[in-house]
């Protein structure tokens, strides 16, 4: 913040009298604003020039940068809250937003502009609006956490480095994701300490004291940078101090004292935290036992009760966040939002094919999903009092890198509608910040996970903010960031490596969390054909992997294929698993020959571009895996229900070239990444409990046993 401090103070001093100078006057002091600032020092100090800020004091017929904030009038037209217009002069820019975020924005925009190598008097004229109001980072804490595991327990002490966080929070504002939303089961004990429940957290004063230092720190860090800040609590859960201090139960107490507690618990915490932007609730899991659910009524019921009642007694407004789940009813949840008084309309996030976003942009499923509809009720008729933001969980690749601009797009075209106004993108299993799968080497540049997966934010990011922006800005992003001119050709690779695991989504229907990892062809539950089915094992065999229904409506399953083509019925526009297996061998195989030309100076690679191609690759190959192994379900399944031999015997063909395929996987990975702790495979065998490709290798050949044993 010091820095943010000199920046806004225009207290620069420089002995390079020979480097150019850059003149930005600017009348405006802020967090947000200094952020942009020195965003914009650190770009030209990287060119050899210096800033000068010019005060109000100053002539400022001169600057090369003009900041403009307006007021009511004219030239408010166009812009909206977080927007800016950028405008060039004659080789002067003029920078005009209604906001600090828009002016930071703005500026931020210019320094890429000068890290790609534009010259300041070039920049073009343009006028952006975000997308999408709200862009938003789900991020599960380590503390009282919603899985708990070693993959969860791992990032504990890394939380709690305000350090980390402010990378963190810098790369959020790079990539303009203007909400950071922190989720656990029952947040309270790490951050007040209630008049009427004191002994509910477990923490003494010192400590308590060591908490609210860490939050509040958080929270000024997110604020100076035009970050809201939300804190996410499951439901009717109470701490193990407050069990202890005041009985009852942990979770599903329905009990007037747990209600007093979280209404108390919910005004306190917005009373002593000025900075904190809103709270959440979640309705689901805890609310009543699996044999005797709450009614949808009873648990709107509860959050009024509990969340809207102590948000209303605190001494602030602040905004709300409605989780929509499960047991969810759109009318009874209208209802309560409509009596919430809230000064700005709630947020109701709805998870898009429920926990595997990265799938397909064809909303087939979401978390309120019953009877094979989707209940319409929670956007028709359009809502008053809340808008919608689609929740895009990520559970399906938590070691290997993805970025896919194309889908991106895509997806905010399909699905931004009037009701909507945002997203969530985000884990349940997987938090981005020790990247403890990677082996320690000189390869390894960077410190955290989300610096690793750097492009999945960046291409989540910047497209919510600006949806038309174009592949040469991720190209520009690429060759800055890599070192290397062949933007272009990277990006290309990016795109097909990261098809691959929406291909396996897309074709495998999955519905929470565990029922599919698609970086390691995993998933929980198995399918109908129990007879074939390892149920110690979560590997997907081929038996699940013909039985199992698709998620998207325009692909076809191996077992409706199979039936339509022996009874000789039409196909339709829909993709068949054939289809779908040669487009898949078709992108790998690209890749596969455009990374080999990206290697051709392989003493050049090294380092993150390395790493970073490796991964590219051992996608590819597991693209193939994903191809021969729908092929080989095809023939299998023909074999089975055609009784034609020579399918059986083209299937265990297949087979064997998924072995060549998944060694190729083990190859490029098992001196890179170790085995690590991985929460998607707990509940198995304790064989199980971790993960690395070279593990599975037997589920792999099994695969070729059972197609065999049932020719016998």
């Amino acid at each position: 913040m010091k820095k943010f401090i000199l920046a806004c103070l225009g207290i620069f001093t420089f002995s390079f009298a020979a480097l150019s100078q850059v003149e930005l006057a600017l009348e405006y002091r802020s967090g947000p604003i200094a952020h942009g600032v020195e965003a914009l020092r650190e770009a030209l100090v990287r060119r050899g020039e210096t800033l000068r800020l010019l005060s109000p004091s100053h002539s400022q017929t001169g600057a090369n940068i003009h900041v403009q904030l307006l007021d009511d009038g004219p030239d408010r037209k166009g812009i909206r809250e977080e927007g800016y217009r950028l405008t060039n002069e004659g080789g002067n820019l003029q920078i005009q937003a209604i906001d600090e975020v828009g002016v930071m924005y703005a500026l931020h925009q210019i320094s890429e502009e000068l890290s790609f190598g534009t010259k300041l008097s070039e920049i073009n004229s343009h006028n952006v609006n975000p997308t999408m109001e709200y862009r938003i980072i789900k991020f599960n804490l380590p503390w009282s956490p919603y899985r708990d595991s070693e993959a969860t327990r791992i990032h504990t002490q890394v939380c709690r480095d305000l350090g980390f966080w402010e990378r963190f929070l810098d790369m959020m504002v790079e990539n303009r994701l203007n909400v950071l939303s922190l989720w656990n089961n029952h947040p309270f004990p790490y951050m007040v300490k209630t008049e009427n429940f004191p002994l509910a957290t477990p923490f003494d004063e010192e400590e308590m004291e060591e908490w609210k230092n860490f939050w509040n720190g958080l929270f000024r860090m997110a604020k100076d940078r035009g970050i809201q800040t939300f804190i996410v609590n499951w439901n009717i859960v109470v701490s193990p101090s407050f069990v202890e201090a005041y009985g009852g139960e942990e979770y599903n107490d329905l009990s007037e004292k747990v209600i007093n507690y979280t209404r108390e618990s919910v005004t306190t915490l917005i009373n002593e935290y000025p900075d904190l932007t809103g709270v959440g609730v979640t309705l689901a899991d805890w609310m009543g036992t699996f044999d005797e659910r709450m009614t949808p009524e009873e648990r709107e019921d509860w959050i009024e009760k509990t969340f809207v009642q102590g948000m209303k007694e605190a001494d602030r407004k602040v905004k709300f966040l409605h989780r929509s789940v499960l047991a969810g009813d759109p009318l009874a949840m209208r209802k309560v939002l409509s009596q919430a008084e809230l000064d700005e309309p709630a947020l109701v996030e709805i998870k898009f094919n429920w926990s595997h976003g990265h799938s397909t942009p064809e909303l087939a499923i979401t978390h309120d999903y019953h009877s094979g509809e989707l209940d319409k009720r929670f956007w028709e008729p359009m809502p008053e009092d809340y808008r919608i933001q689609w929740m895009i969980r990520n559970e399906d690749f938590f070691i290997l890198r993805w970025g896919q601009p194309d889908f991106v797009r895509q997806h905010i075209q399909k699905n931004h509608h009037e009701y909507v106004n945002g997203y969530f993108v985000g884990s349940e299993g997987y938090i981005p910040a020790l990247d403890y799968s990677h082996q320690p080497s000189p390869d390894k540049t960077w410190q955290y996970g989300f610096e690793k997966q750097w492009m999945f934010y960046k291409t989540w990011g910047r497209l919510l903010y600006d949806e038309q922006l174009t592949d040469e800005y991720f190209e520009n992003a690429i060759s800055l960031r890599l070192g290397d001119r062949r933007g272009k050709a990277l990006l290309k690779a990016y795109k097909l490596a990261s098809n691959v695991p929406m291909r396996l989504a897309s074709f495998y229907r999955a519905t929470w969390d565990y029922t599919l990892y698609a970086e390691g062809f995993l998933a929980a539950e198995p399918s109908n054909h129990e007879a074939f089915f390892d149920k110690s094992s979560p590997f997907i065999s081929i038996a699940e992997l013909v039985e199992h229904q698709t998620l998207d409506p325009n692909l076809m399953s191996i077992s409706e294929f199979v039936k339509i083509t022996l009874e000789n019925e039409g196909r339709g526009d829909r993709i068949t698993p054939l289809d779908l297996a040669d487009l898949a061998e078709e992108e790998a195989r690209h890749l596969i020959k455009l990374l080999s030309s990206l290697r051709d100076r392989q003493n050049k690679y090294s380092g993150t571009l390395g790493s970073e191609l490796d991964d590219m690759e051992t996608w590819a190959y597991l693209g193939l895996y994903f191809a021969d192994k729908v092929r080989a379900g095809v023939a299998w399944e023909m074999f089975r229900k055609g009784n034609k031999i020579e399918e059986n015997n083209n299937a265990i063909q297949l087979l064997e070239n998924c072995v060549d395929h998944w060694d190729e996987v083990i190859r490029l990975t098992k001196d890179r990444y170790m085995e690590v702790p991985h929460v998607s495979t707990e509940h198995y065998d304790e064989e199980f409990t971790s993960f690395s490709w070279e593990q599975f290798r037997p589920q792999v050949l099994r695969d070729i046993e059972i197609v065999k044993a049932s020719k016998e």
